[in-house]
């Protein structure tokens, strides 16, 4: 494109420098902003000062603007030109691999090696950072601002690719799928894979959007093809189940509440855990020994069909999650529609957390690392007292524990990934879900404290929606929710610690 524009030496570009004939230079880029001036959000005066009117603004631009702004069809036509002699400096490749330290998680980056990872695994991610960049990305940002859900032809586009299958993780649900256009076979795809999707959403650094991307149907499915849950009262605690199921006939009549079901607002299925009438009916049995009590407990499908409501729940992240509450008022559905046995819904429940949980993981993970990368660039642009902030020791110490954090979490899913691929789902559930738990904690946990960091790095900038830091403010406003949903930090602690107790051998001394 450059080479087809006209060429000026910064001498020309000086002379338009008043109203009705504004020029500036940003990166070698002559831009004519004469009508563009009234338009401007930060008024004229900006544009009219004698550092900018008619000079290089490059480093005036980058003080108050993120470098994709310039690639905006509305901005980017306002280029007429290029300075003779000169190229840009300022690097924009947004498919490319970050050139920032820890930017890229290791096996991503130049030089360094890793035990984990393939050949089919990078060209993998590779082809996965395309997709995303120019299929997702764009209506990540729309749809994070406006909050309105995620556009068909996004989800259309990832079905073509069969994303939706691969967030599943492996496995025979996989079977006879083209993936990403043949790209991994369906019998190569292993938890690394997946991780490299889940890296991909959690780059893009739009929390709402996230859950919005159908993360609802990653929780919800994975129960239908294994045997083919949170309310209002119970939250994670599915003890506390209160919606109940009874038979009449070849039917289940269910009637209860669900709140905070993400993607509630606008999906068509709901796999929903429900107290059955075979609980009732044993624990009226005053002289029933606790043996002889089953779980009560069962899981059915069920469509959107009379007797369902949703309506949205305002929460602190974008509504394009779709996060709502639930209603069943006498729904009836077929007795067919029941996920495993009757009456132990809770094996079904608990066989989930894992992979839910891990996805969590995955993406707090991977959005950690953005904003460790959005503090390094800030940290270095940043000038105070005539210095770039990242001379001043503090921020220094903040980054260091950040770049730690971010690596910690980092390994430890690796480690996690590695025994998922060399285990059955019997022995993943029984070995993994304290680790897991463990791990989200840690994630969690982490993450909170570096979005207090990346928020004190930043200033004002890490509290305003739109901007420089607005990468900053959406993950000091979303991190909490990976902090509660799949289960409270605490709770999530304490389950580690009990199946450790668990498994202690009984003959060991200090």
């Amino acid at each position: 494109m450059t080479t087809q524009l006209k060429r000026f030496s910064i001498e020309e570009v000086t002379k338009h420098n008043k109203p009705g004939d504004l020029w500036l230079v940003i990166d070698a880029k002559v831009y004519d902003v004469t009508k563009f001036s009234a338009l401007h959000p930060g008024g004229t005066y900006v544009l009219f000062n004698e550092s900018v009117a008619g000079q290089d603004a490059t480093d005036a631009f980058y003080s108050l603007h993120r470098q994709e702004i310039l690639h905006r069809p509305q901005y980017a036509r306002l280029q007429i030109g290029v300075i003779a002699g000169e190229g840009p400096s300022v690097q924009y490749a947004p498919e490319a691999l970050s050139q920032v330290p820890y930017a890229e998680p290791t096996w991503l980056a130049s030089g360094f090696h890793s035990p984990y990872y393939n050949e089919s695994h990078r060209k993998f991610q590779a082809a996965m950072r395309k997709f995303f960049v120019e299929v997702i990305s764009p209506d990540a940002q729309m749809c994070e601002e406006n909050g309105k859900r995620v556009s068909q032809s996004v989800l259309d586009k990832m079905a073509e690719m069969n994303i939706h299958a691969m967030r599943l993780g492996p496995g025979k649900h996989l079977k006879g799928l083209t993936l990403m256009g043949g790209l991994v076979k369906p019998e190569e795809f292993d938890y690394f894979h997946e991780f490299v999707i889940t890296s991909e959403i959690g780059r893009l650094g739009t929390r709402g959007y996230f859950d919005g991307l159908l993360a609802g149907g990653v929780i919800g499915l994975p129960p239908v093809l294994n045997y083919g849950s949170p309310e209002a009262f119970a939250g994670s605690d599915v003890s506390g189940i209160q919606t109940t199921a009874r038979k009449e006939g070849n039917e289940w009549v269910i009637n209860g509440t669900k709140k905070w079901i993400t993607n509630g607002v606008f999906c068509d299925w709901f796999t929903t855990g429900c107290r059955t009438e075979v609980m009732f009916f044993l624990l009226d049995l005053a002289n029933s020994s606790p043996a002889s009590l089953k779980t009560g407990f069962t899981v059915i499908l069920i469509p959107r069909v009379e007797g369902v409501e949703t309506r949205p729940l305002k929460t602190s992240y974008s509504a394009t999650a779709g996060t709502s509450y639930v209603t069943f008022d006498n729904v009836r559905v077929p007795l067919s529609y029941t996920l495993g046995e009757e009456g132990k819904g809770m094996n079904v429940i608990l066989s989930n957390f894992n992979h839910e949980r891990l996805m969590m993981c995955c993406i707090s993970a991977r959005c950690q690392r953005l904003i460790v990368e959005e503090c390094l660039k800030w940290a270095q642009q940043r000038e105070v007292f005539g210095k770039p902030l990242n001379a001043q020791a503090v921020i220094r110490a903040k980054l260091a524990q950040m770049i730690s954090r971010v690596e910690g979490c980092q390994n430890w899913l690796e480690n996690i990934l590695y025994q998922m691929n060399h285990m059955s789902y019997k022995e993943q559930s029984d070995k993994l879900a304290g680790p897991i738990g463990l791990l989200k904690q840690y994630v969690t946990r982490t993450a909170r404290e570096t979005a207090e960091d990346a928020t004190q790095i930043f200033g004002g900038r890490g509290i305003t929606a739109t901007g420089m830091g607005r990468y900053i403010e959406n993950y000091h406003r979303g991190s909490p929710f990976d902090a509660i949903l799949g289960g409270a930090e605490d709770v999530l602690g304490d389950l580690g610690v009990r199946q450790a107790m668990r498994k202690m051998p009984q003959n060991v001394r200090l």
